[in-house]
């Protein structure tokens, strides 16, 4: 028997209250063009770290039960903790290797590897709440899974997720040889918040490139599922496009994530690494890889960007190889969902399909890997008449 989410317990855990200035003081025609235009003045860092906190135990326990359900997802088979270099805010995470079982750091052989971001509106979440995906990847794609865990907001805001996104592509370029990697065989993945990362912290490291060295590399593709890409889009702009907006994300969540990574007020929330609808068309072609796997919710706030930014990825003059899958009837983050008794339904569908192409990627100049066709995305629906 299924167990369902506990909508009880999101409506009533602690976050930041929707009864804020911010969003609601802005004209219906006007945009959110700074961090305090969707947060107001929020509660202090102190506040938010508290409510991060609460959110953060919820989250461990929604996961455990995740992890309950046969077949058990693995463990990671190594760790390793990385210095930020990129990063104004020092510190040190932790990356941790899923690796295939013919995997031997004494052989000579190099593997692909897929470095992966966790979602968690960049608040909340860990390194091993992807292990399912981890599996498919290791053992279908025969490639490296590596999943990092950043650091959060609100103790660290934008554009610390970046930045250590970026570190951690340079630590395994740098690493590759001692790591048993080919760091022309690289792939970036994330879910939600670490699908925006997925998206840039290749274009982030395309730009630190300009000014420091970085070894030979090649990222031959991007894996997102149900990114965040706008953060001029307003929450209650997004709600109202949705096709369910009762099932997305409470406000106290979504009002908690928005205050805790978006930090300080002035900050510009065009920016690129935060917003990679507004990048430039030249920035897009010249940092995002030629193969996206793009995958979005179809009662997900974040539908409509996502869409937004699949289309214009495959269109000219960016003109990506772009395989977009719109998952139907399901919310956001519906692979993650708390049942004990078995995994969310078409997860384990989808994961394999994407794994599989995934690996053809990395095996791109044999004939017998030829990709298919791309799935194309969408046309954008027609305005609503009115009545």
């Amino acid at each position: 028997m299924a167990v369902p989410d506990p909508p009880s317990l999101s409506q009533a855990a602690p976050g930041v209250s929707t009864a804020r200035r911010g969003e609601d003081d802005l004209s219906p025609t006007a945009k959110p063009q700074v961090a305090e235009d969707r947060t107001g003045n929020p509660p202090s860092r102190f506040s938010l770290r508290l409510s991060a906190a609460w959110w953060r135990n919820l989250q461990c326990v929604g996961m455990g039960l995740h992890y309950m359900a046969p077949p058990r997802p693995p463990n990671p088979d190594f760790t390793k903790s990385v210095s930020s270099t990129v990063s104004q805010r020092r510190g040190e995470f932790t990356l941790h290797f899923y690796v295939p079982a013919e995997y031997d750091r004494e052989s000579s052989q190099r593997w692909p590897a897929v470095i992966n971001f966790h979602g968690g509106g960049f608040t909340i979440g860990s390194a091993t709440d992807d292990a399912r995906f981890a599996r498919f990847i290791v053992e279908r794609s025969k490639a490296i899974f590596i999943s990092v865990d950043y650091r959060l907001a609100p103790e660290y805001p934008f554009p610390t997720a970046v930045e250590d996104g970026a570190d951690s592509l340079i630590y395994v370029i740098k690493n590759a040889e001692e790591l048993r990697i080919d760091p022309n065989l690289l792939a970036t993945s994330g879910f939600s918040a670490g699908g925006n990362i997925a998206i840039t912290a290749p274009m982030l490291l395309h730009l630190l490139k300009k000014t420091q060295p970085v070894p030979e590399y090649t990222v031959l593709a991007i894996v997102t599922f149900y990114p965040i890409t706008d953060y001029t889009l307003s929450r209650a702009e997004r709600r109202a496009d949705s096709v369910k907006p009762d099932a997305t994300l409470p406000a106290s969540l979504t009002n908690l994530f928005d205050a805790s990574y978006l930090f300080p007020p002035g900050l510009d929330l065009g920016d690129p690494c935060l917003s990679p609808n507004k990048a430039s068309d030249e920035l897009l072609q010249a940092s995002i890889p030629p193969n996206v796997f793009f995958y979005t919710c179809e009662y997900d706030m974040l539908l409509r960007e996502g869409e937004f930014l699949a289309r214009r990825l495959e269109q000219p003059p960016i003109s990506k190889r772009v395989f977009y899958t719109m998952v139907p009837k399901v919310t956001h983050g519906w692979d993650k969902s708390p049942n004990p008794v078995r995994p969310p339904p078409k997860t384990d569908n989808i994961y394999r399909e994407c794994s599989t192409r995934l690996g053809k990627v990395f095996n791109g100049n044999n004939p017998r890997y030829m990709l298919e066709r791309p799935r194309r995305v969408p046309p954008p629906p027609l305005p609503k008449r009115e009545k």
